[in-house]
């Protein structure tokens, strides 16, 4: 009997409505699972995901309504995808509409986006007509190929298609994303370490998959060994996804994958709504099958998906902060398990909690398969590594933020013809404004947090809301006039720059700079094409990026993130401080790196400049052990946010309660190490005040029970309180 019934999850993100419903499939109407199709639910019209075709339903048949339309004449999602959305809504405990929602681009529900179509002119038969004219004979000779209309005369054009001699009709054409990105990456023969990590890549790829970590100092040509990865699984039939931690890396990242595989695709969220869809599309309909993107490009619907590298696989940004808070390599590992592929996780400073998995004695579930990269592509030597005490720089009477160490070797940089970058974790002009009679601090009216000063404007701005306003003459608080700017951000570095060196080409990277569509690339390009000599930034300039004229990196501030109330705060500090450092001298010339600090007996900072990853990973392990922190155990947090302190504090104390109860009554105490609720660390945000409920738990098996009551409690909220569960968060404001 012909399937007639299609078995369809309707695009609403509610837990009630969360399971299939039958449809009528219309006579001629052809679907298949995973077809996006247009449905009646209730007096709406909802966008649909068929799960499943049958010949028979449980419903009365009467009762049953067709499938209006389908959508796109391919299936938007894939076999593997379908089963993917239930493995996300077990393991982050979301529904099966919010899973799909991750799968395609917004602008594919509800008809958003068509495609973009333009007119062309075409050959409709042969020869030229009686009288030709020299321009109408100038374009019938053109016309080997059609051509757009707006690149030819479009009078001339008109007349011929009134003789019948050209045909003027729409033809869909591709919004391109970094279409004139310059490749700029030869293919370079592999020195024996890369061969050999390659070869053990290779063998998975060929023998039913593999998960590795690809740990390799900075510049030791990871990104040859994806490259060449990724070369392979086509070579089997198979395609790959390439993930990138900051949108910024992407155009770098694409021009050198475009090099090598000419049809590779992009997905990132700056893209246009247009340029989205249309490299969907291309990914959907196998048309590309290499794609390059940020977290979200996890999902992309690739064709016989055998490969997934994540480069720089330590990066928090693969974490998503939005319900389903996913992380992009748990879900990448996913896909790759299901389909029997390779899973390549690459860094220079790998996550503490990733190492491990490659050390012996891992259980086989999280086991990783260490390839390691001790050296320097190229052979050149890693940069020399500078610490400048800044108290000492105090004590002598320097008040700049530049020590004299880098004064000078900015000087001998520039003289040199050398470019260099300058590294600091902050934006804006000043960090604080603070009055030095009172102590007063300038906060945020919806936050508690510090205001920033941006000397563009003049304004001080929060961080993380955005509100803005003038900063104050006197101190609101005692009156006083000895109001002043502390700390120091990326615009403050470019003014002393600027300073200090006049005649110095100087572009800043961070997030008031790049705000504007394609505005990394054209700093990075900019930058790379050597139209300016000092490239300063926060994190974004930190890692992945390429610039072989670069010899000197000043990291400005290098202790910023050493004491933040973060468990994490040493190992950020690791990553930051030698991702920056691998910048310098990547072409072979010698580097210079100069670290200034407070604290630089720290024996984070001291690793950092040595570039000791494995002594920082022993030192690490230990540190966790001893205090039980992940991947030693397991923090879950349950954050109520509402207008009034009261009643957050209310919704996280019942929301701890209940978790007591559950934790009791199930039997899970002995997986307890800790709970409790009170006022959250950022007491208030945007307006809202916020408390929390902490858990610590042994990292054991019912470490997902418990975090699946936690996410019900934070879906079940409370009335006039906004509630969020955490599974290890990447911050703990």
């Amino acid at each position: 009997m012909a399937e007639r019934y299609a078995r369809v999850i309707v695009d609403v993100a509610n837990a009630e409505v969360d399971r299939v419903f039958d449809y009528i499939v219309p006579e001629g109407m052809d679907l298949e699972p995973g077809a996006h199709v247009m449905v009646p639910f209730g007096p709406r019209t909802l966008d649909g995901f068929v799960i499943e075709l049958c010949a028979h339903t449980q419903v009365d048949a009467d009762r049953l309504k067709p499938v209006l339309r389908r959508v796109e004449p391919f299936a938007a999602l894939r076999t593997d995808q379908l089963a993917l959305a239930t493995w996300m809504r077990e393991t982050y405990q979301c529904t099966l509409a919010e899973a799909f929602r991750l799968m395609l681009p917004a602008q594919v529900r509800r008809d958003r986006v068509a495609p973009k179509t333009q007119l062309f002119v075409s050959r409709a038969r042969e020869g030229y007509p009686p009288k030709c004219t020299a321009r109408q004979r100038e374009l019938l000779d053109a016309l080997a190929e059609p051509q757009p209309l707006s690149a030819v005369r479009a009078d001339v054009a008109r007349r011929l298609e009134g003789k019948g001699y050209v045909s003027i009709a729409p033809r869909e054409t591709r919004r391109a994303p970094y279409a004139q990105t310059q490749p700029r990456r030869a293919r370079v023969a592999l020195n024996p370490m890369q061969e050999e990590a390659f070869a053990e890549i290779d063998a998975a790829l060929a023998g039913g998959g593999g998960r590795f970590l690809l740990y390799g100092v900075t510049g030791s040509g990871k990104t040859e060994v994806y490259m060449r990865a990724v070369a392979r699984a086509l070579e089997l039939g198979r395609g790959a996804i390439v993930l990138v931690p900051e949108i910024a890396l992407t155009p770098q990242m694409v021009s050198w994958f475009r090099a090598r595989f000419e049809n590779a695709a992009v997905i990132h969220s700056r893209l246009s709504a247009g340029e989205r869809y249309d490299e969907w599309r291309r990914i959907a309909t196998g048309e590309a099958r290499v794609v390059v993107g940020a977290r979200s490009a996890v999902f992309s619907p690739v064709a016989n998906l055998g490969l997934i590298v994540v480069d720089e696989e330590h990066e928090h940004t693969y974490r998503s902060e939005r319900r389903p808070c996913y992380d992009a390599r748990r879900v990448a590992q996913s896909r790759m398990d299901a389909l029997g592929g390779v899973l390549v996780l690459g860094s220079a400073t790998p996550e503490v909690s990733t190492f491990m998995r490659a050390q012996p004695g891992v259980r086989p579930e999280n086991r990783l398969t260490l390839l390691e990269l001790s050296r320097r592509a190229n052979g050149a030597p890693l940069p020399e590594v500078r610490i400048v005490d800044m108290r000492r720089e105090l004590a002598q009477g320097n008040t700049s933020i530049f020590s004299g160490a880098l004064v000078n070797a900015l000087r001998d940089c520039l003289a040199a013809g050398r470019q260099a970058i300058l590294f600091i974790n902050r934006r804006g002009h000043s960090t604080f404004v603070s009055c030095r009679a009172c102590g007063y601090v300038e906060k945020c009216e919806a936050c508690d947090l510090a205001m920033t000063y941006h000397r563009n404007g003049d304004a001080l701005v929060c961080h993380y809301c955005g509100r803005t306003r003038k900063p104050p003459k006197t101190c609101p608080q005692c009156g006083s006039r000895f109001i002043k700017f502390f700390g120091a951000g990326t615009q403050k570095v470019e003014e002393e720059v600027r300073a200090f060196f006049p005649q110095a080409r100087v572009l800043r990277a961070d997030w008031d700079t790049t705000r504007a569509k394609d505005a990394h690339e054209r700093i990075f390009e900019a930058f790379a094409a050597g139209k300016a000599d000092v490239l300063i930034g926060t994190q974004m300039i930190a890692k992945g990026l390429d610039f072989p004229r670069v010899t000197l990196v000043g990291a400005v501030a290098a202790d910023t993130s050493l004491n933040a109330p973060d468990y994490r705060a040493g190992e950020r500090t690791f990553q930051l401080i030698t991702q920056v450092a691998g910048r310098a001298g990547r072409a072979g010339e010698k580097g210079l790196v100069i670290l200034q600090t407070y604290e630089p007996d720290s024996p984070v900072i001291q690793l950092a400049a040595r570039q000791d990853f494995r002594a920082f990973y022993e030192r690490e392990r230990v540190y966790r052990r001893r205090a039980l922190y992940p991947p030693y155990s397991v923090i879950l947090r349950i954050v109520a946010a509402a207008s009034e302190a009261e009643a957050a504090l209310q919704a996280a104390e019942r929301a701890r309660a209940r978790m007591e109860a559950f934790i009791e009554r199930e039997g899970y105490r002995e997986d307890l190490i800790h709970m409790h609720a009170k006022e959250a660390p950022v007491a208030r945000l945007d307006g809202l005040f916020r408390c929390h409920v902490f858990i610590k738990l042994y990292a054991r098996g019912h470490t997902e029970a418990i975090w699946a009551e936690a996410e019900r409690l934070a879906r079940e909220g409370a009335p006039g309180v906004r509630m969020e569960a955490e599974l290890n968060p990447t911050n703990m404001m």
